[in-house]
């Protein structure tokens, strides 16, 4: 009988944690980080077609700064990862966004998010080129998903107030 509707998994436990499955590093860069950036990029089910955009954006990227990708691209992962977050909290009918720190992973998953949804978002070209771009302004520190975590860290600056609702 299949529990919670997974086949060939270990079972969701009611209460404590869930444990993170080890994720296997990719082929070519030999990357745990770009496996899961793949992974964060695939729709579809379609992981062939989302490597091949990947690996065809990090030639592009390579081409142009001159640079080993997958340096380029960590350090945009790097940039990208927020250091703070707010989370909603209610307090006595009211509810209050409060200023919490950001666990590695945490940072690392949204960093990835921004930098897909941005890549998505630009207009023109092939996703490969789109991908590519914004991960040299990421690199750079500029682009749209620089834009989300400077928008993050600004929230959290002005509801610094509250950060005493935190426990």
């Amino acid at each position: 009988m299949e529990r919670n509707g997974r086949r060939g998994e270990a079972p969701v436990p009611r209460y404590g944690r869930v444990p993170k499955r080890k994720i296997s590093p990719d082929p070519i860069y030999n990357s745990a980080m770009v496996q899961r950036f793949i992974n964060k990029m695939i729709q579809d089910g379609k992981k062939s077609k989302v490597e091949k955009i990947f690996y065809d954006a990090m030639e592009i990227v390579e081409s142009k700064l001159k640079k080993p990708a997958l340096e380029i691209f960590t350090k945009a992962i790097e940039n990208l990862t927020p250091l703070l977050e707010v989370k909603p909290r209610r307090v006595g009918g009211a509810t209050y966004q409060i200023p919490v720190e950001v666990s590695k992973l945490r940072g690392e998953a949204l960093a990835m998010q921004w930098l897909r949804e941005s890549a998505r978002e630009r207009s023109g070209r092939s996703m490969a080129e789109n991908l590519s771009g914004e991960m040299i302004d990421a690199h750079n520190g500029a682009g749209n998903a620089m834009k989300n975590r400077e928008t993050l860290h600004k929230t959290a600056e002005a509801n610094k107030a509250f950060a005493h609702f935190r426990w």
